[in-house]
């Protein structure tokens, strides 16, 4: 079977495939500092907990965007499978062209999405990814990731909202029964989310127009995506396990290839 991790600012999300099939997934958040044995025995909890062992593992592939976390992080993956994963970086197949003007500077994350609705939905086709920023990415017919927009994720807004603002409460994100709120935390709640539903929709539509696509296929991901997404028409599938899907097809592209085993996390122009 093959572990597949996307290591993000607020969490890592790990999933397990055995060939082509998605067996489950699990995640541990990144903030929390830990070991590499403290990474070896999290990772192995979580596994016993579908009834697996660390010895029926026989790969390991890595996305990250949170460098200083990844030397403690593969020695535990090498601690508890006995090998180095495969990180998304300099010389890793991904069948994607990058044409930003700084390819280095484009996300592994955002990589793993464009290959993954390329190869599952085609293209042309607008990746939008709700994690803790939420990206939009434009992938070309061809194959290509052409373009993309990064905003502020839901969670962060809802944190800065009440951060910054001294009388105003945390609050739980999800969407209120209506706007008309009669109270602060719905009326955070109602701002927060109509507002942001709306940010969406007007993205989308720009990118409608200015790609002249006025029939681009929308795919989003990420936890919050699945709220999002039942709240607009304009998002036409919502595909949970999207980025985790993604490093699985990388891999097929390089499990036979020498030479792609890196000990941190660097970017690609395939």
């Amino acid at each position: 079977m093959l572990l597949v991790a996307d290591v993000g600012n607020t969490n890592i999300t790990f999933g397990v495939f055995f060939g082509e099939e998605f067996k489950g997934g699990f995640r541990i958040t990144t903030k929390i500092p830990r070991t590499s044995d403290e990474f070896s025995v999290a990772i192995e909890m979580q596994l016993k907990q579908f009834g697996m062992e660390a010895k029926e593992i026989e790969d390991v592939i890595v996305a990250s965007v949170v460098p200083n976390i990844m030397h403690s992080f593969n020695n535990g993956i090498m601690k508890l499978f006995g090998k180095m994963p495969l990180i998304i970086g300099p010389g890793v197949k991904t069948g994607i062209k990058i044409r930003s003007t700084n390819p280095q500077e484009t996300g592994a994350d955002r990589i793993v999405d464009c290959v993954a609705v390329h190869t599952l939905y085609g293209g042309p086709c607008l990746v939008i990814d709700f994690g803790t920023a939420t990206t939009f990415d434009y992938v070309t017919k061809d194959g290509a990731f052409e373009a993309g927009v990064t905003v502020t994720g839901v969670q962060s807004s809802a944190k800065a909202m009440a951060g910054d603002a001294a009388k105003l409460p945390e609050i739980e994100i999800k969407m209120p029964n209506t706007i008309l709120a009669k109270n602060t935390i719905q009326s955070m709640q109602a701002g927060l989310m109509y507002g942001y539903i709306g940010q969406v929709e007007y993205i989308i539509d720009r990118f409608k127009k200015e790609t002249k696509l006025k029939n681009l296929k929308v795919v989003a991901t990420g936890g919050l995506g699945r709220i999002i997404s039942k709240e607009t028409k304009k998002i036409d599938i919502y595909d949970p396990e999207l980025t985790l899907k993604g490093l699985r097809i990388i891999y097929e592209k390089n499990k036979n290839r020498e030479g792609t085993r890196y000990d941190n996390m660097g970017d690609m122009e395939d």
